[in-house]
């Protein structure tokens, strides 16, 4: 009798984990549509993103200069004189692809940066 006794218990603990890590996975997916995916060194937005991310961002008074031999492609690293900053709320929202990264205006070019290594992953010309 005792031998089931701890049978019914481990069970319902066992029951009690899995039911738990359950309810923890379904928190978890309920939360990635405002989670942040990581930031890669490239990205390819369709022609209707960019348009969007350069009416979201893109500031011709903002326009940095970029250090003499620097030309903003894909892949390029951006110089540390030029300042990087988050994308904002709003292109993060009707671009969601765009939401792990930093943006800049250089070169009258929109820059979409991965902020772990400041590799342009992205170029937007208007």
């Amino acid at each position: 009798m005792k031998h089931h006794k701890v049978l019914a218990l481990a069970a319902a603990l066992l029951l009690a984990g899995v039911t738990a890590a359950s309810a923890a996975g379904m928190t978890k997916s309920s939360a990635a549509g405002t989670a942040k995916s990581p930031a890669s060194d490239s990205l390819t937005l369709s022609t209707a993103q960019q348009k969007t991310a350069w009416s979201d961002l893109y500031m011709g008074s903002l326009n940095q200069n970029a250090p003499a031999g620097f030309t903003a492609t894909a892949g390029a690293v951006l110089p540390k004189s030029v300042t990087a900053a988050p994308v904002t709320a709003k292109a993060a929202q009707a671009v969601p692809a765009l939401r792990s990264y930093d943006f800049a205006t250089v070169q009258k070019k929109l820059v979409i940066v991965n902020p772990s290594d400041r590799k342009i992953a992205e170029v937007i010309a208007g």
